[in-house]
């Protein structure tokens, strides 16, 4: 088997793993530890180790730490101003699975995406479910989309928003 044909292995049992767990986050509102800790471990020492790594061994664990701080971080404020939690853990640590694969520069991105996406599916999710505005829904599905998008076409979001349309 050539190296590209098992990149494109491993692509495939991420986006298998990933969907998992959006399943899991739909149906339960939560992302289990039994798989969100070992989503981080793997993409870290895939990238440390393995010749065929999406990004530097820096960047892997850059990316972890950032993505699961940054979730850490927006929860602690919330909580602070409004004393309950606004993001379950869960989505913490899924990103900082998502930034251990896809390294720190990933992140923004994925952010940015899962944010804009998540605005319209939640109020979709709100709607369909005839709950009230500030009822929780599931955020990890977003996170996971703009994670797919972000494994399949690194960098989409930078070449769209900064592509000269000359």
């Amino acid at each position: 088997m050539g190296s590209l044909a098992f990149i494109d292995l491993i692509r495939l049992l991420l986006i298998f793993v990933l969907a998992y767990l959006a399943y899991i986050d739909l149906r339960t509102f939560r992302l289990p530890d039994l798989v969100t800790l070992p989503l981080i471990l793997i993409g870290l020492c895939f990238n440390s180790f393995s010749n065929l790594q999406f990004v530097s061994s820096q960047e892997s664990i850059l990316g972890a730490l950032l993505g699961f701080l940054f979730l850490w971080l927006i929860n602690r404020l919330y909580r602070y101003i409004r004393q309950q939690d606004g993001i379950g853990m869960g989505d913490a640590k899924l990103l900082a699975g998502l930034g251990a694969w896809l390294g720190w520069h990933a992140l923004p991105g994925i952010l940015l995406i899962a944010s804009v996406i998540g605005i319209i599916g939640g109020m979709l999710w709100l709607r369909l479910n005839k709950q009230k505005h500030g009822s929780p829904f599931p955020f990890g599905p977003f996170l996971i989309f703009a994670g797919i998008i972000e494994l399949l076409w690194p960098q989409l979001l930078q070449h769209l928003l900064l592509s000269n349309p000359t």
